[in-house]
């Protein structure tokens, strides 16, 4: 069979569209995928917390009432003071002598580098409560101490004994350790800055010192303060070991407390514990906002604040009722 002329055939023909939206594009809903592992694994560890929770309710070997009776009391108050002064002591010292060391061990002197070295080297490899109680019994080694001239005459000497007390034994220990480990801090984060850096500020003929202050430090300090905060939480944790060379801290007291109230030791251990957890926390915060501070201009937004967070989930989720209203 032939078709007319000027007649145009189609072998196959086009279905009609079957597919057509009934809604426009941006007004449809777009359903996320599916992830039933992410629930069971959700559901599971919200079972077990709360369990833990239920736990630490309802397990009378816990008592929780003289939890509170010794949480607040004067002399675990009196610890917990004595916990932060060595802390603050520590924590400065050994922040200051932590950059002498990195400075020490990035100089060209390689008796300066050498000395830097075995000093992070020593401090790192014998453990904190060698230290302490090697400083403790120092007085037996060395009875007095002078001041004068190297291996001459002494213009005045001292007893040892009589100015080595606890606070400062417990200070200058967990001066020393920390100062090793702040200088291997302090060091990466000037290494991390970049070499553009240093010679730009060179070929502006800046001397060394301004170099240093005003260019390089700022920088590396983004480097430097989220490790040395992991280095200061550590330090309030390890203040607990001052209590081996007499000094009572707050975890002195507990252990104090504990010897006269047998009964109470589980109670005191909680009051320790909630207490390192506040301190810890309260550093954490610092820590968050020292970050976004130093991130100026190293990105292009500064991370949320938490109280941004809680205002962004909010608004995210009266709009999820919004949608859902809508449709």
């Amino acid at each position: 069979m032939t078709e007319p002329p000027g007649t145009a055939v189609s072998l196959t023909e086009a279905p009609p569209p079957t597919d057509v939206p009934s809604k426009p594009l941006a007004a449809q809903r777009v359903l996320p995928l599916r992830r039933p592992g992410r629930w069971i694994a959700t559901a599971v560890v919200l079972v077990l917390a709360a369990q833990f929770v239920h736990g630490l309710a309802t397990n009378p070997f816990y008592q929780w009432d003289r939890f509170g009776y010794w949480f607040l009391r004067p002399t675990i108050l009196d610890g917990l003071l004595i916990t932060l002064e060595v802390t603050a002591y520590s924590a400065v010292l050994g922040l200051l002598g932590g950059i002498l060391l990195a400075l020490a061990r990035l100089s060209r002197s390689p008796v300066l580098r050498a000395v830097s070295w075995t000093y992070v080297w020593a401090l790192r490899s014998i453990p904190l409560i060698v230290v302490l109680l090697f400083l403790y019994n120092f007085s037996a080694l060395y009875k007095t101490l002078s001041v004068g001239v190297p291996f001459g005459p002494a213009f005045f000497s001292f007893d040892e004994s009589k100015l080595a007390t606890d606070m400062v034994i417990a200070v200058i220990g967990l001066s020393l350790n920390e100062a090793a480990y702040a200088a291997e801090v302090v060091r990466g984060g000037i290494l991390s800055v970049d070499q553009g850096q240093h010679e730009a500020a060179a070929a502006l003929g800046l001397p060394k010192g301004y170099q240093f202050r005003k260019i390089v430090f700022p920088q590396a300090l983004r480097s430097i303060t989220p490790n040395y905060v992991n280095q200061l939480i550590g330090l309030i944790k390890s203040s607990s070991l001052v209590f081996y060379v007499s000094l009572l801290d707050l975890f002195g007291v507990a252990q104090s407390m504990g010897a006269t109230y047998p009964g109470d030791v589980v109670p005191l251990l909680l009051v320790v514990t909630v207490w390192y957890l506040i301190l810890t926390s309260v550093v954490s915060v610092v820590q968050f906002y020292v970050e976004r501070y130093y991130a100026r201009g190293a990105t292009r937004s500064l991370p949320p604040t938490p109280l941004q967070k809680l205002r962004a989930v909010l608004a995210d989720l009266r709009a999820r009722i919004r949608r859902e209203a809508a449709v």
